[in-house]
């Protein structure tokens, strides 16, 4: 693993990056529960996963296939 951001430990740092990966997990979620912002994030991704593990996710993310944050059900 290399840097890590605001002391952040490494069974956190693995949690974080579970979360990252399901696409039912909110960025909000992820953020809130955590303290740490999107590009943050994105850091913890970069320093801890291959590159092309790495761009994977990326293109993921980027792919508007993840949920909102709030589902409004009446």
């Amino acid at each position: 693993m290399k840097k890590a951001l605001k002391n952040i430990d490494l069974e956190s740092t693995n949690r974080i990056i579970e979360m990252a990966w399901e696409d039912r997990t909110p960025f909000e979620v992820i953020e809130k529960e955590f303290s740490i912002n999107h590009g943050e994030l994105i850091t913890i991704m970069r320093n801890n996963l291959k590159p092309s593990s790495f761009r994977l996710w990326r293109k993921r993310v980027n792919s508007n296939m993840r949920k909102p944050a709030t589902i409004f059900i009446r």
